[in-house]
């Protein structure tokens, strides 16, 4: 996708503009936590906050504990059935997550209950 420039708008539209012409090797944590939250780019960021996941469960971006996490399972559930292979990942990595904070706790019941 060309996305137009944005002109004087808000700093999340801003932020989500310069994160799109960043290199994904230069990501932080944040920027994965930012973009997945706002369910762009998934295929290409997924894959990377996954890699992050795997080596710590409960790393953090610019707000708490799990954030990272929590917007990894907030993804919409569309998403998750076209990439049931990302999904599998995904609940390993919360199978594993040791005494998650309340927030990560509220976001993976709702992960759950899209398997219906």
């Amino acid at each position: 996708d060309v996305w137009s420039d944005p002109g004087e708008t808000t700093f999340l539209i801003n932020r989500c503009h310069q994160l799109r012409r960043k290199p994904l090797k230069d990501y932080s944590v944040e920027d994965l936590r930012l973009m997945i939250g706002q369910n762009i780019g998934l295929e290409y960021l997924l894959p990377l906050a996954i890699e992050c996941l795997q080596q710590n469960s409960l790393i953090a971006g610019d707000y708490y504990e799990g954030d990272l996490l929590v917007s990894v399972l907030r993804v919409k559930e569309e998403f998750w059935l076209d990439h049931p292979d990302l999904r599998g990942q995904v609940e390993r990595i919360v199978s594993e997550a040791l005494d998650p904070p309340d927030e990560v706790i509220d976001a993976l019941r709702a992960f759950q209950e899209q398997r219906g």
